[in-house]
């Protein structure tokens, strides 16, 4: 799903969105001076796996959090983790590296990465920030509208408490 791909999918579920062009943008350090309109929405993404290469994931977190792998392994009775390779992202949400976001999980037909929410994101301003599959730009949506559109692709969607170092 391209960046346009995502905007009109949007536009077709009348989900309301603020979209930000920027220069590419590959990890959360990396800003080359974007300002962003809602900076405390701006979401952080980890693809990871567990040892095995069996089970994959998707964790979003508020930018500013530092999630604790660990434990939020083993709140969740889940296997080592480690993140995903660059070819796990292409084969399972036809990303590459530094454009990783929740609207990569439309691209996954067999639903079978677990999307995990910081329930941050529930919070004041009610908005999660991400790239829109292409790390150009930024697109700010409700949090309950980027949950819906998960879930009604068929992803499972975990929103919790995440634990931070």
């Amino acid at each position: 799903m391209t960046k346009q791909e995502v905007y009109e999918l949007l536009k077709a579920k009348n989900i309301e969105f603020e979209a930000v062009e920027h220069p590419a943008v590959f990890h959360m350090g990396e800003d080359h001076g974007v300002e962003l309109p809602h900076p405390e929405a701006d979401a952080k993404n980890l693809f990871v796996r567990d040892d095995k290469k069996q089970n994959y994931y998707l964790i979003t977190v508020r930018g500013n959090k530092k999630v604790d792998l660990k434990a939020f392994r083993r709140e969740h009775e889940l296997r080592p983790l480690s993140f995903g390779s660059p070819e796990a992202l292409k084969e399972k949400l036809d990303l590459i590296p530094g454009s990783v976001c929740p609207f990569g999980l439309l691209s996954n037909e067999a639903c079978d990465v677990k999307f995990y929410l910081d329930a941050d994101f529930l919070k004041e301003p009610y908005l999660i920030g991400c790239h829109p599959n292409d790390n150009t730009a930024t697109v700010f949506v409700k949090a309950e509208d980027m949950i819906n559109l998960i879930r009604e692709h068929g992803t499972n969607v975990e929103v919790v408490e995440l634990p931070v170092r």
